[in-house]
């Protein structure tokens, strides 16, 4: 689950980084841009929630080892 985690990760982070070339810095809200914008978004939401999902499981691993 952990290395899922590491390469979904960078995964997003290479398209965070692909999607900010492809935006219009003269019109960031234009058409265009705001699809990018979007999608800038909705990939910073995914490594929040993947940075949840590896604390969850260390705490979960914490308390299997305490039992």
């Amino acid at each position: 689950m952990k290395i899922f985690s590491i390469i979904l990760g960078v995964i997003a982070i290479a398209l965070i980084v692909f999607n900010a070339s492809q935006i219009n810095f003269d019109a960031p809200f234009g058409d265009e841009s705001i699809v990018t914008l979007i999608t800038i978004m909705a990939l910073l939401c995914a490594i929040v929630l993947l940075l949840i999902l590896n604390t969850s499981k260390r705490i979960e691993e914490k308390f299997k080892n305490k039992k």
